[in-house]
């Protein structure tokens, strides 16, 4: 954005006070602009002086054309110099700036602008800021320092305040001299104030927004906080009626009739107005009771004894080593107890036994054909009782003839099968 120039600002002999920055507007906005304070580096190289009112806007632009002085010519003649120029403000001997004061600058390319709201609390105190530039080409520095000399204002504070959010401004753009004035103006035609002034500018990202997508030309948004010194009028007020309150809280826009004032130009959030009346605020102040500051007597101070009794920690260390021990042992040992000698399921268990010893014996088999009887082939143990039964066979018994399919006998061990008899029987 580029911001106007002091010769843009108006009538150059319209402008009084010594380097003070104040003028006189024309009389479509008279008042509008008696205490805003615009400023800039003029083209001598000593510091500048501002004289800036507590509690009233205060703009100041850093030009990028001036600084550009201070730097080597571009290189190639005939060219226009447009290097890239940053700036860096602090208060001096600080690395940061005044709480009320803040800087932006979009761009390399685009002028940086200081802007902000002096406080009563530093009336008749200079500010001195040191302001650096950068040339991002050649990496050179210039510097210069920037002497705020802040004033007290006779109506400080105005008792009727109003903060506007405009939703399709960004802050550098509202800062322009133009554009506030033509809001101002917007401002006084549907309020009538006698006096009016801008108190101070914020954008929306300080207030917690939210950086709007690179579309649609979405712009951040920003709040304007003006004074003036008679009630609000009533179209300022149509807010607060329930309807309108309703229709905020239903996210709908409610119905302003003096909205189209500001349309042509600013998109405001209605909702999000804040109306401050300053003379119906109860002052919470407390005055401080200070008292003569000696504290009662408590009498001489008894510092601890040197002869103090020593303290044998040998059993304690002993209890605490030994209970937790003990507890663990014991732990153990019911646990060695559950997994060991309440064990479950030994039918399984020979089973298993039983199954990999005639794994065993079967590949044993495939090497060797003439070996003994196998004893996968014979009964483990009682599938009842749970006894071991002995082999059919005798280690020398012929098993050339053996069929593969025997008959079934009732051998001493075995579990008798009821057969089921016919009705027909006797």
């Amino acid at each position: 954005m580029q911001l106007p120039r002091w010769w843009e600002l108006g009538d150059p002999c319209a402008w009084t006070g010594q380097g003070r920055g104040t003028r006189r507007m024309s009389p479509a906005t008279t008042g509008t602009f008696l205490l805003t304070v615009y400023s800039i580096f003029s083209k001598v190289h000593s510091d500048r002086n501002v004289y800036p009112s507590a509690g009233v806007l205060f703009v100041h632009v850093l030009e990028r054309e001036y600084f550009k002085g201070e730097f080597p010519p571009y290189p190639k003649p005939g060219e226009i110099s447009n290097d890239p120029i940053t700036f860096n403000t602090n208060l001096m001997g600080y690395p940061d700036r005044p709480g009320w004061l803040r800087y932006i600058q979009r761009t390399p390319y685009s002028d940086g602008v200081l802007y902000g709201s002096p406080t009563a609390e530093n009336v008749g105190k200079p500010t001195i800021i040191e302001i650096t530039a950068y040339n991002r080409r050649t990496f050179e520095t210039a510097r210069h320092n920037l002497i705020i000399n802040i004033m007290s204002a006779e109506d400080f504070p105005l008792p009727y305040q109003a903060e506007f959010f405009i939703k399709n401004m960004n802050v550098e753009e509202m800062l322009a001299s133009e554009v506030l004035g033509d809001f101002l103006g917007a401002v006084k035609n549907v309020w009538q104030p006698e006096r009016l002034n801008a108190i101070n500018i914020t954008s929306a990202l300080d207030r917690g927004g939210r950086v709007p997508l690179p579309i649609n030309d979405l712009k951040e948004g920003v709040y304007v906080m003006v004074g003036a010194d008679v009630p609000f009028s009533s179209c300022l007020r149509e807010v607060e009626n329930p309807q309108n309150q309703l229709r905020c809280s239903q996210e709908m826009e409610p119905v302003i009739t003096c909205d189209k004032k500001f349309r042509t130009q600013f998109y405001i959030d209605w909702c999000k107005i804040s109306l401050v009346d300053k003379t119906k605020q109860v002052s919470t102040y407390q005055e401080v009771i200070r008292g003569e500051g000696i504290l009662p007597d408590g009498g001489e101070y008894k510092p601890p004894s040197d002869s103090l009794k020593s303290r044998d920690y040998y059993t304690d260390f002993l209890i605490t080593l030994a209970v937790p021990s003990a507890v663990a042992l014991v732990l153990f040992l019911i646990l060695a107890y559950i997994m060991c000698c309440r064990r479950e399921g030994v039918i399984q268990l020979v089973h298993h036994s039983a199954i990999q010893k005639s794994t065993k014996e079967l590949r044993d088999m495939s090497k060797n054909r003439e070996i003994a009887w196998p004893l996968s082939t014979l009964p483990v143990f009682h599938p009842v009782t749970g006894e071991i039964i002995p082999p059919l066979h005798t280690d020398n018994y012929d098993s050339t003839n053996m069929p593969l399919m025997q008959t079934q006998q009732n051998l001493p061990h075995q579990t008798q099968i009821p057969q089921q008899q016919t009705t027909g029987e006797c």
